[in-house]
């Protein structure tokens, strides 16, 4: 192969208990890449259509995490990337993760595969570094594996493959605001209360053994998160209305999908889901800002050939 066309898809990272641990991947809403392979070494992206991102390598997402794995390889050929951006940056569903993952996976794709998963999430992390100063796998992790994603640990990195129920469909919005991930950290508290680290260590449990045996109810229960969201969540606009009116409307449990300002439920079935998608948007439009929304099963696929 010469050439990919690639689906990258969006993530939910965090998924209210597992902040920097937890992430799944979206079906309905991603970037499309072509990544070409070439006589002249290195990486260029030639072309970015839909949002107004630089061109220069260092400066790029996808320009620096391909970087990343030609320095482990002794490759003859470069790289060409295209990018089509249909996630916005800034949105909190993987903007930049989508792009870093993308183009890691398509050049080890081109290339023969010869490197594992895994390090294609240490790759793409280089990528996440630029966009938002710290290398977090929460996002690029799904994106590149499938499905639900646990981050056991970073070092050394072990990332773990949940098994995802069927009937689970997130809905997410997105409000036409943007919140970056760098100014959402910097809000952060860098130390927690005990009682409130064993709230959310028991929520983190709950979710992947509710996820396991597929116990919605569990699920559901253990979608609380009481170390971020309180902090952030005033950074989104009506995320309060917006996270009660989803959980009259059904869902299993609503969050800040990333570092905002989209926000996320889950729910069992895609009626449910649908359900959820005309309560948010019937906040959002008494509120009157400007909004994209999204149901989606939950990808199990991760990245696809297009």
């Amino acid at each position: 192969m010469e050439q990919l066309k690639i689906f990258a898809p969006a993530t939910i990272a965090n998924v209210s208990c597992g902040f920097d641990v937890l992430g799944l991947a979206l079906d309905t809403v991603g970037d499309e890449m072509i990544i070409k392979k070439v006589a002249k070494k290195g990486v260029t992206i030639t072309k970015i259509i839909g949002q107004n991102l630089p061109l220069e390598t260092h400066k790029n997402v996808a320009g620096v995490a391909a970087l990343a794995l030609l320095s482990e390889t002794n490759s003859e050929f470069g790289f060409e990337i295209e990018i089509n951006k249909r996630i916005k940056p800034g949105s909190g569903i993987g903007s930049s993760a989508a792009s870093s993952a993308g183009a890691v996976w398509a050049i080890n794709e081109l290339l023969g595969k010869p490197f594992n998963t895994t390090d294609l999430v240490r790759f793409a992390m280089e990528g996440e570094c630029l966009a938002t100063g710290v290398p977090h796998a929460d996002n690029v992790a799904p994106a590149l594996f499938g499905g639900f994603t646990l981050v056991r640990s970073y070092q050394p990195l072990d990332i773990i493959s949940i098994h995802t129920p069927n009937e689970l469909f997130a809905t997410v919005i997105h409000p036409q605001i943007e919140v970056k991930t760098s100014d959402a950290r910097e809000i952060l508290k860098t130390t927690v209360s005990l009682k409130d680290a064993i709230k959310q260590w028991g929520n983190v449990g709950g979710l992947i053994s509710g996820l396991y045996t597929e116990d919605y109810d569990l699920i559901g229960r253990s979608l609380e998160d009481h170390i971020i969201e309180p902090i952030r969540s005033i950074l989104i606009p009506a995320f309060d209305a917006v996270k009660q009116q989803s959980l009259n409307a059904g869902a299993l449990g609503c969050g800040i999908s990333g570092s905002g300002p989209s926000i996320f439920a889950l729910s069992k079935g895609e009626a449910t889901a649908k359900k959820v998608a005309e309560a948010m948007k019937s906040v959002y439009e008494k509120v009157g800002i400007d909004y994209d929304i999204h149901v989606s099963k939950v990808n199990k696929q991760g990245i696809k050939i297009l």
